[in-house]
């Protein structure tokens, strides 16, 4: 996602490759009277500049102040326009809108039958592609241009195109029902996380059940099949039913598969499909088919004929790194993750302007639990307080809480005593303000509270109380959630046993992985 500080303009110059921009200065000298022209002089200072610099451009004398907002628009018009021309950009939505564009010309110069020619022709390839949202409007160009030109080329051709307008109508209104659903459902779990209570849950099974169109699975084509369990899959996250996420990912994952010439069409589904495939595998702690899902997707992606653009290249960044943590979280291999973090902050930094800041702040949280499984207390504070900083409450809420706490529990670990007080009560007014305080947190709390007033030859008795109080939360239906972020029941066993909590997870991992 682009930052708002930056100027539009400024980030898509920043954005082409040396290619794009060598394909762009020919574009613009295709004829002679281009090669002086204002908006290339403007392309030109724009490339060289490091950051955007309005007082800059207008000292250079290229424009004046009045005329600079209409020379940016024409420069980033002309510059899209380059794109658009790029073999690179050539897929096929940009190829049957093209086609539709030239029978619109040829139908607007009267040029019926040639333009029902293309139409006829570009349709198919349309509907074969499960374009349909293009197909009906080929469709309802072809119908007016029946009412103006009776071709009798094809008996009962009005009676044909009336039932491709209905079967494509409704195939793309069962669409939109489903991709609404998924896409409020998904809203719903960035904004609060997981159902935190039985009336969280009451709410999105409602909302759920009352948006889920009534449909026969045997008569959906491919997209319909896709936001279906894209839907299933959001709803089974929200109410923590991780074998469910496992089903429909699995589906999901399937369905490309099933239509493998949909995966160069739909990249971004693909990889978005097996990231979550691969999430759901690692809430059902099942590691070899992890590896082998992780192994397969960097496998496609390393393929000449996967899709290659910018958007890719920032989701395969950001998809295949953060399961790589996973999978040493699965393990309880810290250390042999560290080597990511220098990957993982290089690749922020250069796919900043496409990721956006939820994305940014998980890669954070990760992080820190990567630091904090080796027992470097210190820097899991410091990227903890990358999230604790971030005053945009509108991101994951819930990441936001086990943030804080993990934040106390690296503070006491630390022995950084001083801050503790101070950051108790920091947590306690956000758990507070973000109606979040739940049984794990309120015994983590009462903890480090207590922790001050505890005798040392008293304190393997008080980690066991904290952890015979919280064992049997690790199963309820809402607490388990925070055992999800933070693994406080390790970090406890830690203590009673005198392990590194990277041995003690390590062990567990061994007993339960598949």
């Amino acid at each position: 996602m682009t930052n708002v500080n930056k100027d539009a303009l400024f980030v898509l110059v920043k954005s082409l490759s040396k290619s794009e921009k060598r394909q762009f200065k020919l574009y613009v000298g295709r004829l002679g009277v281009n090669t002086d022209a204002k908006f290339l002089a403007l392309f030109n200072l724009m490339d060289k500049m490091k950051a955007y610099d309005e007082k800059t451009i207008l000292s250079s004398g290229i424009v004046k102040k009045a005329q600079l907002s209409n020379l940016k628009a024409h420069l980033y018009k002309q510059i899209l326009v380059s794109l658009r021309l790029n073999p690179v950009n050539q897929n096929i939505r940009v190829q049957l809108r093209e086609q539709l564009d030239f029978a619109t010309i040829l139908y607007q110069k009267g040029l019926y039958k040639q333009s029902l020619k293309i139409l006829d022709k570009v349709k198919w390839t349309a509907i074969e592609n499960e374009e349909k949202n293009i197909a009906y409007e080929i469709v309802e160009l072809e119908k007016i241009i029946e009412t103006q030109y009776i071709t009798r080329s094809i008996p009962d051709r009005a009676d044909e195109l009336a039932v491709q307008a209905k079967t494509l109508s409704e195939q793309n209104v069962m669409t939109s029902k489903l991709s609404n659903l998924s896409l409020q459902l998904y809203s719903m779990m960035l904004k609060v996380g997981y159902v935190r209570n039985e009336e969280d849950l009451a709410r999105v099974k409602t909302y759920f059940d009352s948006h889920l169109p009534t449909y026969d699975i045997n008569t959906l084509g491919f997209r319909e099949k896709l936001w279906l369990y894209k839907a299933h899959l959001w709803y089974s996250f929200l109410t923590q039913d991780f074998l469910s996420c496992y089903k429909y990912a699995s589906k999901w994952v399937d369905l490309f598969y099933e239509y493998e010439e949909m995966i160069g069409l739909n990249p971004v589904f693909f990889l978005k499909g097996n990231h979550y495939l691969l999430e759901s595998l690692f809430y059902v702690k099942y590691a070899s088919q992890f590896e082998s899902v992780l192994e397969n997707m960097e496998k496609t992606v390393a393929k000449k004929d996967f899709p290659s653009n910018d958007n890719i290249a920032s989701l395969s960044f950001l998809y295949i790194n953060a399961n790589k943590l996973n999978l040493h979280f699965l393990k309880g291999t810290f250390d042999k993750g560290l080597y990511l973090v220098r990957i993982i902050e290089y690749g922020i930094n250069k796919h900043r302007d496409r990721i956006d800041e939820h994305h940014i702040m998980v890669f954070y949280y990760k992080i820190a639990c990567l630091y904090f499984g080796v027992g470097d207390n210190k820097n899991c504070i410091v990227y903890l307080k990358k999230i604790i900083n971030n005053k945009n409450l509108k991101m994951r809420e819930d990441l936001m809480c086990f943030a804080r706490v993990l934040s106390l529990v690296a503070h006491y670990e630390a022995g950084m005593d001083y801050h503790l007080e101070v950051q108790l009560k920091s947590t306690y007014k956000f758990l507070l303000k973000m109606n979040d305080l739940h049984e794990v947190q309120k015994e983590m709390i009462k903890f480090l509270r207590n922790l001050g007033n505890i005798y040392p030859n008293d304190l393997r008795a008080e980690f066991q109380n904290l952890y015979d109080r919280l064992k049997p939360l690790e199963d309820h239906p809402y607490e388990k959630r925070a055992f999800l972020y933070l693994d406080i029941l390790s970090w406890l066993e830690s203590h009673l046993e005198n392990k590194p909590v990277a041995q003690v997870i390590r062990e567990k991992a061994l007993s339960v992985l598949r």
